[in-house]
Order: structure tokens, then sequence, then C-alpha cells
């Protein structure tokens, strides 16, 4: 269909794995670096992960397979695949264009078309109102680790290597006891241990509130009367670094350097745009990736 064209492909099948599922639950895994084409995505815990773009959505070719994290990809389940973040994960997906808001599920891979950020499932898709143009600006917030449908926390997947190690060899029961006192010596009076007070309880797990779940809830909130995109090559610390990007890319057009202040530091990002259409933004990518420009992307800017 033309809607699942303008999405992506998605990560080849997991491999089979010795850990016992939950009923399309998954386990909880970061992952690791893994490369498509020419280039190389890291996994990793990302609790400040705060992104603009563009989403797409995936839909019949991958239905009731496995996600990345052993789930089973239905067309109605409220989830998505992202390229880097931890599985599960719940996210809030924002659609720019019309401010409908809603949490998903990060279990999956991807997308690894250019210039997308996240691929959503087709409900979450209708939701967000762009499931009939097949892409849509957003605005993707990492809310909290996904928790399995009792509200009780993911199983860790454990490494194999761990899983594999040898156990350690049990050790024999010690015996103790007093020594003898020696002839002619003081002896010390016994020293009471002070009683120590017991440890606090352990603290209840956090219990997501249901605005944090994927429960299909639609918040509508305000976004920017207009947005446009840009293409993104990098962001630096130094603006000798940014200049020095922006001079290796500037065959693929006008590209600048554009100061912020992000967390009381000043970072100086190598763009090109704005761009007021997708087919435009995506054109300029390919030009950017084509020289070298491998983690340029498309951001979402006023």
């Amino acid at each position: 269909m033309a809607a699942f064209a303008a999405g992506c492909a998605t990560a080849p099948p997991p491999q089979p794995s010795n850990v016992e599922l939950p009923p399309n639950a998954g386990v909880f895994k970061v992952g690791s670096p893994y490369q498509i084409g020419d280039t190389w995505y890291y996994p990793r815990e990302q609790p400040d992960y705060d992104e603009t773009g563009i989403a797409s959505w995936y839909g019949p070719t991958f239905y009731g397979k496995r996600t990345a994290d052993g789930e089973v990809f239905h067309a109605d389940s409220l989830s998505a695949a992202h390229r880097t973040l931890p599985m599960p994960v719940n996210v809030r997906v924002t659609n720019l264009d019309n401010g409908k808001s809603l949490v998903v599920r990060v279990n999956d891979r991807g997308p690894f078309a250019k210039g997308r950020i996240i691929d959503v499932s087709e409900r979450a898709a209708q939701l967000l109102g762009f499931i009939g143009q097949g892409t849509a600006r957003v605005r993707v917030t990492y809310v909290a680790r996904a928790d399995l449908p009792n509200g009780a926390p993911q199983p860790d997947q454990t490494p194999p290597k761990i899983a594999m190690a040898v156990l350690a060899a049990p050790t024999p029961k010690v015996d103790t006891a007093a020594l003898d006192v020696v002839p002619g010596t003081p002896v010390a009076p016994p020293t009471a241990m002070p009683t120590l007070p017991a440890p606090p309880p352990s603290p209840e797990p956090a219990r997501l509130d249901s605005g944090q779940l994927p429960t299909g809830q639609v918040t509508v909130v305000p976004v920017p009367a207009a947005t446009h995109l840009y293409i993104q090559a990098g962001a630096f610390g130094t603006l000798a670094n940014a200049d020095r990007l922006r001079n290796k890319l500037a065959a693929a057009g006008d590209m600048n350097i554009s100061p912020i202040d992000r967390n009381g530091q000043r970072l100086y990002r190598v763009r090109m745009g704005p761009f007021d259409d997708l087919e435009s933004a995506d054109a300029a990518l390919a030009r950017v990736s084509a020289l070298g420009g491998t983690d340029a992307q498309i951001v979402v800017d006023k």
C-alpha cells in the first residue's frame, strides 16, 4: 500500500533466544552496535531523549512476526520501532502538524530509511492522524521503561557470556572455635557490639500513571503555527569543528552554522535549510550523505 511504501525497512527478525518470553511481553534489552548500509547505530540508555524529525508507519508485511525484543507485532498494537532506544520503553509521539500526542511502546528496530526517526504501528498512525499521508513531522520524547501488562518490571535479558559462565565451585563448611587464653596475659572484657538499626524496607517499584502508558489516549497539545525542515549534519561544542564539517559538506548546498544554548552549553549546529516540503529535504539529505555526512538527519524546527 502507498502509505506503507512511505515507511521504512525494519531490522531482520531477531535471532532465536533461550529466554522464556511472557506472552507478547518480550524482554528488556539495550542491544549491541549494528550496521545498516554505511551507517553504524549505537543503542544505549537515553532517559533524556527528545528529538524532532519525520515519522513513518509500517504494516502488513510485519504483522504476526516477532519484533526485535521478542514481542509479536500487530496492526492494532500501540508500538513503534526506533534505531537506538532500549526496548521496550514508552515514548510520547507528538504530531507537530496537528498537535495530536500519543504514548507508544518501542519494541523494534528501525526505521532505516534516511530521514525517518521512528516507525509507528498502523493503529498509532491512525490515532496521530497521518495514516493517509504516510509520514508526519513529529517530536519524540522518552517517557519510561515499559512494564509488563500486569505492571511488573520487564525481565532483563541476560547476556550470553554471563548466562554461560561457569559457576564457582561450592566451598565446604568452615568450623570455628574460640582460642584458649594464654596464662599470665591480661584478658580484655568482651566488647558489646552495637545493635544496628534494621535496614529500611525496599521501596515499592514506581508505577506508571495512565498518562505514561500506551493506552490509546490521544491528547492535543499546542504546537508552533508553522514548522520547517532542516538537514542537521552535526552539533559541536567548538566552532572550529563545526566549521570543518561545513567546509566538507559545502558542495551539497548552502550549509550554515546555527548556534544554540542547551543545558548551559553553547552548541554549534551545522545545518541546511529550511525546507517546506519533505521531498526537498529528502533530496538535500541524500546529497549530504553522499559527501560523507552519514550522521545527518532531518529535524523539525521553527
